[in-house]
C-alpha cells in the first residue's frame, strides 16, 4: 500500500501513477532535501506538529524554502491510507538548480513486517568507530548536526556494516569514544532508576519519540540523564533500547557480542512500548 501526493512546483501526480520527482531535482542529483517520517496509529499521525517543526528547522539549516500546504498534504496522504497503522513520510526537495522551485510530497507505506519479531527477541548492536572502516574520515566538521536530510548514504552503509557483522543495527561512536545514536534511532539504556541517553549537544538528532520517552519516564518514576557516555556505560546497563517514530521502542540484548541486561529484552522497554501506544491513542483524542 503506497499513497502519493505532491504540492509545490515541479512535476508530480497526486495519484502516484507517474513520476513524482524531476530527474534533475537536486534531491536526486545532490541529496538536497529534508524529510520526516511520522507514525500513523489507526490512520492518525502521532505528533505531526512536532515533526513539521523539525522539518522546518532542517529546511532552514539548508536554506531550503518550504512551500505552503505541507500540513494539508500530510493530512491528505494520511486520510488516503485509511484507518491503519502506517508510516507517513514527508519530503521537501530543493528542485532543479536553474529554478530552485521546491517540491513537497508525502508517502504512506506499510510498516516494516519484522518489527514485532525483533521487539520480542531484542536487537543485536555493533558500535561503529573509526577503526571499523578505513573509508570513514577521521574528522567531519561539516556534517549537519541535528538536520534530518535525505543524505542518508552513511546511515544506510552503517546498517549494512552491522548486518555484515551479524548484528541488526549499529551505533555511531565519536572520535573521543562517546556514544552518539543509531543510524535511524535514538539510543537509551537504564541503570537502576535512571534512563541515560547521549546529549543533543553532541549533534545528534532531537528525536520526536525520544522526547516522548522522556515524558513517559517520569510516569514510570525514572529520571532521565543526558550526557557524554562511553561503551562501558552501555555495557554495564540493566537494559538498553532504541527509540524511533517508525519502530517505536526496540529492546537491545547484545552489543558487540556482549549480552546487555542478561541478554533478554528488559521490562522498562516493554513498559515504555505500552506507554507509547497509550500516549498515541490518548493524543489522537
Amino acid at each position: 500500500m503506497t499513497v502519493l501526493a505532491v504540492v509545490g512546483s515541479g512535476p508530480g501526480l497526486a495519484d502516484g501513477v507517474g513520476p513524482a520527482l524531476d530527474p534533475l531535482d537536486l534531491a536526486l542529483v545532490r541529496g538536497e532535501a529534508v524529510f520526516e517520517t511520522v507514525r500513523l496509529y489507526a490512520g492518525r499521525p502521532f505528533r505531526l506538529g512536532a515533526h513539521l517543526d523539525r522539518l522546518a528547522a532542517s529546511a532552514a539549516a539548508l536554506e531550503l524554502a518550504l512551500p505552503e500546504g505541507v500540513e494539508q498534504l500530510a493530512g491528505r496522504a494520511a486520510a488516503a491510507a485509511g484507518e491503519r497503522d502506517a508510516a507517513l513520510r514527508i519530503v521537501c526537495t530543493r528542485g532543479r538548480e536553474e529554478t530552485a522551485a521546491p517540491a513537497v510530497f508525502a508517502i504512506c507505506s506499510e510498516l516494516p513486517p519484522g518489527d514485532e519479531l525483533e521487539r520480542r527477541r531484542g536487537l543485536r548492536l555493533v558500535l561503529l568507530t573509526l577503526a571499523c572502516d578505513p573509508l570513514v574520515r577521521a574528522a567531519s566538521p561539516w556534517l549537519l548536526a541535528g538536520v534530518k536530510s535525505t543524505s542518508y548514504a552513511v546511515n544506510m552503509a552503517a546498517q549494512r556494516a552491522a548486518r555484515a557483522r551479524g548484528a541488526d543495527d549499529a551505533v555511531f561512536v565519536g572520535l573521543g569514544g562517546e556514544l552518539l545514536e543509531a543510524p535511524t534511532a535514538s539510543l537509551w539504556w537504564r541503570s537502576e532508576d535512571t534512563l541515560c541517553t547521549p546529549s543533543l549537544e553532541l549533534g545528534i538528532l532531537a528525536g520526536i519519540t525520544r522526547e516522548a520517552v522522556g515524558e513517559l519516564a517520569a510516569v514510570l518514576g525514572l529520571r532521565v540523564l543526558e550526557g557524554v557516555f562511553t561503551a562501558e556505560d552501555l555495557l554495564a546497563a540493566d537494559e538498553a533500547f532504541l527509540s524511533s517514530s517508525t519502530r517505536e521502542i526496540m529492546p537491545v540484548v547484545d552489543v558487540d557480542g556482549t549480552a546487555v541486561g542478561g541478554g533478554v529484552p528488559g521490562p522498562t522497554a516493554a513498559e515504555l512500548q505500552v506507554g507509547l501506544r497509550r500516549l498515541a491513542v490518548a493524543e489522537a483524542g
